[in-house]
């Protein structure tokens, strides 16, 4: 057994390496370049990614035997016409196949994951290498160069060419500058005119399978958006290294590039690039479990972080501090937070967060009056509540040393950054700061106007989630949270990583009654379809987003959610749709955790216990009420005692949705 820093352990059952050292004449390479394809295939031999050497370098990929991703071009272009990829020179190929265990220290799908592949590494002339992997589940690549002084990266290429007849769910942006909270546009990839933008992941549905492009190990270099080619391919585009951006009149937080350099990013000579990702599942539910983003990525950095404690997060800002029942004026104020950590103590919930108002924006340290921000942090160590501390990205950076001492030496538990909306060179190099200088001071961390999480998290496991996402909070201004909205998101973005999307609502509706209400929001959706979310909504910093005044008035849907964990040892997908339906199995401990979700379909499922062990279990469960097609908060509570022989029917209504607790007799 090899051990890693500070539990992440990887066990190594067998590691098969060979090589092939090609020293080969120019003319004799040439030959070889024209004639010969070097063939990499999955552990299980359904995936086969073909490279092919000719004036430049390009790869396939086929499925089952079927061609999924054609002739697909890759090459990056460095300062002074340096040509990676162009006009290729093999020197030499390593293959290794590797089968490992990761033990991850924030178990987000699994206590274990499986990591087994098949790597193919070719060295070529130029002082660069291209690395590709074949998992069962996808394939991925990257560049990398070991060249002396430091370099500059003009452009990349990065061609994802599919053969036809393909969907896409297309998350389109207007710009680079972008909270990345989109809606899934479900096309013909075949109809996007050329140029058309998309955020990651991006997920295309071929007749074989589903690709979802997505990257990892995204350090020192700009995102990977994609761009329709307008003939059914996409195209990887880079934001630009940043020359010149300049705070918007009139804003604390919006920071726009003014002026983009010709060149992507200036970075080291000797270093690996971010891996690209095609994600391969076979069937909806394969897409759920897929864990490449993280397997993918740089291994923990913190040397001791027993410190990192996953949770749920009593949040202030989505139910605009409705409080009632209580003796004081709410809003931002001591008495309002000492509200919210008697509640956290009450039921359990580990954190509170102090969200926008609590300081002066601009300044930090300068802490509005009517918050007594020292009597709160000892009350809410009395209470062992945590509190986290909402702020605003570019006045952290100005204020960095002294603002974090300051929340080290009240004792705060983490940070909430908000507000990036960028993932150029310096706001990806922004990220990793932030997390190695909050580890330092045993602070967590939530990304918010975020990028979709791109490795990080695994090198920084302090950054427990982030939002990139479009969650509950445009309910207080729009209708997009719609229940199929709800359902697409676990099978693309919840993909790349956790997601802060912010479940919670307790006052609930159906479509037709739903009500845009900024001030006094509602979901769509019914409250059972809420309550699932915990169960698959994976976040191990997990909100409670409705006010507590809420939350004691309905006591029996807070226990539940305060009952169910943000961490998981195993993951199972029963039934999977996506846009439609999703029924999940997942464990912690000796408990099981079962929860569905449909769309405006009501649906009937008969439910197979068979993955539970010999013991009988009492499950706890919250359905639909019978009338939850028309009043969405109506739902019913049951017990049962349930074997792995039995079966449960489960009946959702129209945006409804069912889960249950599952604990040993």
């Amino acid at each position: 057994m090899k051990q890693t820093h500070c539990n992440q352990t990887r066990t190594i059952q067998t590691r098969l390496t060979s090589w092939l050292i090609l020293l080969l004449s120019p003319f004799s390479f040439s030959n070889c370049q024209s004639q010969e394809n070097f063939q990499l295939e999955s552990p299980d031999r359904t995936i086969s990614l073909e490279v092919s050497l000719d004036q430049g370098i390009n790869y396939s990929v086929t499925v089952q035997g079927k061609l999924v991703v054609a002739k697909s071009w890759i090459s990056m272009t460095l300062e002074h016409e340096q040509l990676l990829g162009v006009d290729p020179k093999l020197v030499e190929i390593t293959r290794s196949q590797v089968k490992e265990e990761i033990k991850p220290l924030i178990r987000e799908k699994a206590a274990i994951i499986d990591d087994h592949y098949n790597e193919m590494i070719m060295k070529m002339e130029g002082d660069y290498t291209l690395v590709f992997r074949a998992y069962d589940n996808g394939v991925a690549y990257r560049f990398q160069t070991s060249i002396e002084q430091d370099i500059t990266v003009v452009s990349e290429q990065a061609n994802f060419n599919f053969t036809s007849r393909n969907q896409v769910f297309f998350p389109e942006e207007d710009s680079f500058f972008s909270h990345n909270e989109r809606s899934y546009l479900h096309l013909s990839l075949d109809s996007l005119a050329a140029g058309r933008l998309a955020s990651l992941p991006v997920l295309v549905s071929t007749p074989e399978c589903k690709v979802l492009i997505t990257e990892s190990a995204l350090e020192d270099y700009p995102g990977l958006w994609l761009e329709s080619g307008g003939n059914g391919d996409l195209n990887g585009t880079f934001p630009h290294y940043a020359l010149e951006s300049k705070l918007r009149e009139g804003s604390d937080r919006s920071v726009p590039v003014t002026r983009y350099a010709d060149f992507l990013a200036k970075t080291t000579g000797t270093r690996s690039f971010p891996w690209r990702i095609l994600a391969i599942a076979r069937q909806d539910a394969d897409l759920i479990t897929n864990q490449l983003v993280y397997q993918l990525a740089d291994e923990i950095r913190i040397k001791n972080p027993a410190w990192i404690k996953p949770g749920k997060v009593a949040w202030d800002w989505w139910n605009y501090n409705n409080l009632y029942n209580v003796d004081f004026r709410a809003g931002v104020n001591t008495e309002t937070y000492k509200y919210y950590i008697d509640f956290a103590s009450r039921y359990g919930i580990e954190y509170i967060i102090l969200d926008e108002g609590w300081y002066r924006l601009g300044d930090l340290l300068d802490v509005v009056p009517e918050m007594d921000v020292e009597e709160l942090f000892n009350y809410a160590r009395s209470k062992n509540v945590g509190i986290i501390l909402w702020v605003v990205w570019n006045t952290l950076d100005e204020q960095l040393e002294s603002a974090l001492d300051q929340f080290e030496k009240w004792g705060a538990a983490g940070i909430k950054v908000d507000f990036m909306q960028r993932d150029d060179q310096e706001i990806v190099n922004y990220y990793w700061k932030i997390a190695a200088e909050a580890a330092k001071r045993e602070l967590l961390v939530d990304f918010h106007g975020a990028y979709k999480p791109a490795g990080l998290r695994r090198a920084y496991p302090n950054v427990l989630t982030r939002e990139g996402v479009k969650g509950l909070e445009h309910n207080k201004w729009s209708a997009d949270i719609t229940p199929e909205h709800n359902l697409i998101l676990p099978f693309i973005r919840m993909v790349a990583g956790p997601m802060d999307y912010t479940p919670g609502a307790m006052l609930n509706s159906q479509p037709d009654n739903f009500q845009e209400v900024f001030s006094r929001p509602m979901s769509m959706g019914t409250r059972a379809h809420q309550l699932a979310m915990y169960i698959i909504y994976e976040s191990p910093l997990q909100m409670m987003a409705d006010s507590p005044s809420n939350y004691l008035k309905e006591s029996e849907s807070t226990q539940y959610i305060a009952a169910i964990p943000t961490t998981w040892d195993q993951t199972r997908v029963l039934e999977a749709r996506i846009g439609e339906y999703l029924i999940m199995a997942r464990k912690n401990g000796n408990n099981w955790y079962l929860a569905a979700m449909t769309d405006e379909t009501s649906r009937e499922f008969k439910l197979d216990l068979s993955f539970l062990d010999a013991n009988a279990y009492t499950a706890e469960i919250m359905a639909d009420g019978i009338n939850a097609d028309r009043y969405a908060s109506d739902y019913k509570r049951s017990t049962q005692t349930v074997r792995k022989n039995d079966s449960i029917t489960i009946k959702l209504a129209p945006a409804g949705g069912w889960s249950a607790i599952l604990k040993p007799n």
